[in-house]
């Protein structure tokens, strides 16, 4: 893994830009957009995608697997955190001294002059950008944006608009946040799940503060996350307001009704009671959309204008995404991989699935994350989900921790019987057919390639016999 170079010169002119990780949601967005803008872009990763495809369509060259000769006549290179130091390509660039980037100062680059919302946060980042981006575009503002997700609704992750706005996705898993040149900051939340970067909880939220303090309009921030709340108490800014349920929000949420796939609430602003609708389910939606609401006021929208725009949100790729339906089970596939993120997922399921159960199958994600929260993921799922299948871990970045395994997740569940740890894919999958029945969910959890298994889920549904409990 590496870390961004917060050192490192953004040159006004970049030349040909070579991305190492092409394929990643992050990265490709930010190809597609330097494309949009007439550069010419290279690329690689380890395996193909829909995303190495479509670049490659737009005219990339985009090559499968890492090697020196790929990085071809480039003159900047842009990476990613997950990268590796011997990558072969990133040799290559040092040694001829080439502009390396980390993917947050290319996006510094994109952003440029903009009117910049970022948008970080533990959880709700790229559903929140995408409601900010999907509102601007109903209230033909023409907004540029790099979104972790697709966005339904505009079906791609990133664009290059003719309005003022640019909404970004912000990361602060590694400081990255900190480099963007934002106006209005929103926050989402604050949970302490990266201090394997920041090595301590006070450096950790010291971040926050530095990139809330450093909007240069107004920083918009939850008032209900304890962490948030705390953290608000720490800013110097001028201009901070509040979004949630607690009574002293600025934009306070109430009646919040989630029911059929449908979220019906109602947010008083400045003394005036506004009703809401999203076309997606669950409180947490609610709460995404209030904090969006804030940031479209803040940009010179009119509050009930704002809220009509808010409700052609229909969601973002690996957010509670369906799949198909076989033998009476619906599969769908959610990015979420904190406890936090898997317990609003299945809350929000809940209120769709009916009389149905919720089957989850869980890729847990980063050995130390699975080391330190196997407990906590079991108690989640226990509480939430009839059953749970788990399966091994998606390293990622990191090496793998020896015992550490899916196991762990299987082993802290109170009731073994709503369990199973099954690493072969295909017996998982063979599992998840053998235990459900009509009327139940069955959702995959994981920011890995968790969502690789669903075919496997699909033709094992599809395999069963009709009837066959």
């Amino acid at each position: 893994m590496i870390n961004p170079d917060a050192t490192a010169q953004i040159p006004d002119e970049i030349g040909n830009v070579h991305f190492i990780g092409i394929g990643g949601s992050g990265m490709s967005g930010i190809a597609r957009m330097m494309l949009d803008r007439g550069l010419t872009i290279s690329g690689s990763d380890r395996t193909e995608n829909y995303a190495t495809r479509e670049l490659r369509d737009r005219g990339a060259r985009v090559e499968i697997g890492h090697a020196a000769e790929h990085l071809g006549d480039a003159d900047t290179i842009v990476v990613t955190s997950a990268l590796w130091p011997d990558n072969p390509e990133l040799v290559l660039a040092k040694e001829r001294g080439l502009n390396i980037l980390h993917r947050s100062q290319a996006l510094v680059w994109l952003t440029r002059g903009s009117r910049l919302v970022s948008v970080a946060g533990a959880h709700g980042k790229t559903t929140s950008t995408g409601m900010v981006v999907t509102a601007l575009d109903a209230l033909d503002a023409s907004p540029s944006f790099v979104n972790g997700g697709i966005i339904s609704a505009l079906g791609t992750s990133s664009a290059v608009g003719s309005g003022e706005a640019f909404v970004v996705e912000a990361d602060e898993s590694d400081g990255s946040f900190l480099f963007y040149d934002t106006a209005i900051a929103l926050i989402t939340n604050v949970d302490n799940d990266h201090l394997d970067h920041y090595g301590s909880v006070e450096a950790f939220e010291a971040a926050f503060v530095q990139f809330a303090d450093a909007a240069s309009e107004a920083v918009v921030i939850s008032s209900d996350d304890p962490l948030a709340v705390e953290l608000t108490g720490k800013l110097t800014h001028k201009r901070v307001l509040t979004f949630g349920q607690a009574p002293t929000a600025d934009a306070r949420i109430s009646d919040i009704a989630s029911e059929g796939g449908e979220t019906r609430f109602t947010v008083t602003w400045q003394g005036v009671d506004y009703p809401a609708l999203l076309h997606v389910p669950g409180v947490h939606n609610a709460l995404n959309a209030t904090g969006a609401f804030v940031v479209l006021v803040q940009l010179g929208f009119e509050p009930a204008a704002v809220l009509d725009a808010l409700s052609t949100f229909g969601g973002t790729k690996r957010r509670f995404e369906l799949h198909g339906t076989v033998s009476g089970v619906s599969v769908y596939d959610d990015y979420a991989h904190h406890p936090a993120e898997v317990e609003a997922a299945l809350t929000a399921a809940r209120t769709v699935v009916g009389s149905g159960r919720l089957i989850a199958v869980h890729q847990p994600h980063l050995y130390s994350r699975t080391r330190d929260m196997s407990d906590v993921f079991a108690a989640v799922y226990e509480r939430l989900a009839d059953e749970t299948v788990v399966l091994d871990v998606c390293g990622a970045r990191e090496d793998p921790i020896p015992g550490v395994t899916g196991a762990l997740v299987e082993e802290a569940f109170a009731d073994r019987s709503k369990v199973a740890y099954r690493p072969d894919w295909q017996d998982a999958a063979d599992t998840v057919a053998e235990i459900s029945q009509d009327g139940d969910f069955v959702i995959t959890f994981g920011c890995g390639d968790v969502n690789l298994i669903v075919p496997q889920l699909l033709e094992a549904l599809g395999a069963k016999e009709p009837g066959k409990p």
